[in-house]
């Protein structure tokens, strides 16, 4: 993706005073799990009213000083993104799709009533973390540097109006498999909670979304599944999303279907891409409502040949078996599909820059 034109900040940079020597960092880089640990340095950019975004800086990681009165605390303003830096096979590294999560960020911020962050000087701060922990890519196969950008409203006060402060932050995480059972497909749990209604935020990427999602989660997770599926919030019918991904149906005559948006699911990137894969490859995709009825005899009937999930920290993930209650359906054989893996592999292939890149979707760093 070409550089944009315009004059952008200078980040200033706070030098660290203790950073992890190399055999500290060689040892978490061998074994990073996911969203466990985090790297050397954070940057920061401050928001106030009538200043507008300001002082961008490159910091240490660590704790953050909050009044008691912030209006997160209270008002729960506080929106975030998720992407990820690749390093490639000649030893440079990419961010995939930036400029589109930078776009969604915007509009989940207006969502909560929070100030835009302009879309280069976001994709400028991730970059500039990026180049700041370059040494903390994972030595696992397909590791990644997971990167978490995210804004909370700062102003100390008590009341209900939108903060006149904020505070933009990008974090970074070694990453490894977000799975951890191994199994070559996962597992899901219908849910009677309810993720997002019409008119609701489940199209913002926010913290209250996700909040609402750990007791159906936790309740999937201990009836040993891997994940929970949310239906609809009218009719409790149609398929939505998983606590953090979209899904995808194939069925045997070679097309697709997932869920449409309607306001209620996030338009993931991850899907988008895997949308405009699907169709080079001549499969129909369409984005219309499909019920958890219509899944279980499409399923059982064959009709229906593969389900896979997606997002940025799960990448594509086969679903193999699905509970709702005491009834249970197994999708295809129950592991992954020929078209769920040929997906993965074309995305994973351009986002390392394996292949070829016609989309010009991969953001070269360095």
């Amino acid at each position: 993706m070409a550089t944009s034109a315009k004059t952008l900040p200078h980040f200033a940079r706070v030098a660290h005073p203790h950073p992890r020597d190399a055999a500290a960092r060689a040892a978490i880089l061998a074994n990073p799990g996911f969203g466990t640990q985090f790297s050397d340095h954070m940057v920061q950019i401050d928001y106030a009213e009538g200043q507008g975004w300001h002082n961008p800086r490159v910091l240490p990681y660590g704790p953050i000083a909050l009044d008691p009165a912030a209006a997160v605390l209270h008002y729960a303003q506080e929106i975030f993104e998720g992407l990820k830096a690749y390093r490639l096979d000649d030893g440079g590294i990419a961010l995939f799709r930036p400029h589109a999560n930078a776009a969604r960020f915007n509009a989940s911020a207006a969502r909560l009533a929070m100030p835009a962050l302009d879309e280069d000087l976001f994709v400028e701060a991730v970059r500039q973390q990026v180049l700041a922990d370059r040494d903390w890519f994972p030595t696992v196969e397909g590791g990644s540097l997971y990167l978490r950008p995210f804004m909370f409203a700062s102003e100390a006060f008590l009341g209900v109006r939108p903060s006149r402060a904020y505070t933009f932050l990008v974090i970074a995480s070694p990453a490894g498999n977000y799975f951890k059972s191994g199994a070559p497909a996962v597992s899901l749990w219908v849910s009677d909670y309810t993720r997002a209604a019409p008119g609701g935020t489940g199209a913002a990427k926010c913290g209250g979304n996700y909040a609402a999602s750990l007791v159906p989660t936790a309740e999937a997770f201990a009836r040993g599944h891997d994940q929970v599926l949310f239906l609809d919030a009218a009719e409790h019918r149609w398929i939505e999303e998983l606590g953090g991904m979209n899904l995808f149906f194939v069925m045997a005559d070679g097309s697709i279907v997932t869920p449409p948006l309607s306001g209620t699911i996030l338009p993931g990137i991850t899907r988008d891409s895997l949308i405009a894969l699907a169709r080079e490859e001549g499969l129909t995709v369409r984005e219309e409502r499909y019920a958890l009825d219509q899944w279980r005899d499409d399923a059982t009937s064959g009709r229906l040949t593969e389900t896979f999930a997606c997002g940025t920290a799960a990448v594509v993930t086969p679903v193999g078996r699905v509970t709702q209650g005491s009834s249970e359906f197994v999708i295809g054989s129950g592991g992954p599909g020929q078209v769920t893996q040929k997906l993965r592999q074309r995305l994973v292939g351009i986002q390392r820059g394996q292949a070829p890149d016609p989309h010009d979707w991969v953001h070269r760093i360095v």
